[in-house]
């Protein structure tokens, strides 16, 4: 028996991300071409294949902006821009925007979002991870080519 490809469409969908449930208290770790920091505004940003590693959380993208908290006892957010990849365990997203609110582990993609799981892949105009709970929301022109397991 053949199975083709089965392809959905919605405007909402619920996933697990990753295998693994990410801790934001864990450090972060950014590495750049360039930096440029603004002491006035609290900010610092990274351009030129920028890296960014919070434990088994992996996100590259063109540039990011680091937003100190207002006391800059640490870090409040993460703003990435162009070619966004992020990357849990064995899934992979990618867009052109990512927004990383560290204290609560979430981070909002959007931008031609797609998002790879094994021989499965679904895209939306937006996606919402939690990065506490191992779980994204995607919303927007959901679609998906789910993969049927041939060993029936």
């Amino acid at each position: 028996m053949c199975f083709a490809p089965v392809v959905l469409a919605a405007q909402e969908a619920n996933v697990a991300f990753g295998t693994i449930k990410a801790d934001p208290g864990l450090p972060v770790e950014v590495t750049a071409e360039t930096l440029d920091v603004n002491q006035e505004d609290g900010t610092a940003l990274f351009r030129g294949d920028v890296r960014v590693g919070q434990g088994e959380m992996r996100l590259n993208a063109r540039q990011v902006l680091v937003i100190y908290n207002s006391d800059n006892s640490g870090i409040e957010r993460l703003e990435a821009t162009g070619d966004v990849l992020l990357v849990s365990g064995p899934d992979a997203a990618q867009a052109e925007r990512a927004d990383y609110t560290i204290g609560s582990g979430v981070i909002v993609m959007t931008g031609d979002v797609l998002l790879t799981q094994g021989a499965n892949a679904l895209t939306s105009n937006k996606m919402t991870v939690n990065l506490q709970t191992g779980t994204a929301q995607m919303v927007g022109r959901v679609k998906t080519i789910l993969i049927p397991d041939g060993d029936d």
